[in-house]
């Protein structure tokens, strides 16, 4: 009989909310890799570039979102690097954001940074949303990428 248990590997940065929450970074299945959606946050889980908010906790503008976008990117590098990929064999993204066109804006730059090339190779949906997890929060991406190598 065939083993037909499906095997997972994982990973995590350690910050608190993984915990929190319940759940993982990243988990790979065969040569398909998935990230959690990612945000801005240093590897102690400090927030980067967070929102200035108002009174009621509402962010009072977008400026911090192309920096936010820019750790968001450097922290999916870090995950896909533990299963030996790179944002090159990235096939998919979801961009979550809390104001359209300014994420739009944000996007266009931070990606084509972030990938090297002015039309990176992976499919791309942008999402305006009217709340993130954090208060502070601009941005968060969730990642598919695919690789020619099974996980051990």
């Amino acid at each position: 009989m065939k083993n037909t248990e499906l095997v997972k590997k994982v990973a995590n940065f350690g910050v608190a909310w993984e915990g929190a929450y319940g759940y993982v970074q990243a988990i790979q299945v065969k040569d398909t890799i998935y990230l959690s959606g990612q945000l801005s946050h240093d590897v102690e889980g400090n927030f980067i570039a967070p929102a200035v908010l108002d009174k009621v906790g509402k962010p009072v503008d977008y400026s911090q979102m192309e920096e936010q976008f820019r750790q968001t990117y450097v922290n999916a590098k870090t995950m896909l690097a533990e299963f030996g990929a790179t944002l090159d064999d990235v096939v998919e993204e979801g961009v979550f954001v809390l104001d359209g066109p300014s994420g739009f804006a944000a996007a266009a730059k931070v990606r084509k940074e972030m990938y090297g090339t002015n039309i990176p190779q992976c499919a791309s949906s942008i999402f305006g949303v009217s709340q993130l997890a954090l208060p502070v929060q601009l941005v968060e991406i969730t990642f598919r990428a695919v690789i020619d190598r099974p996980s051990n």
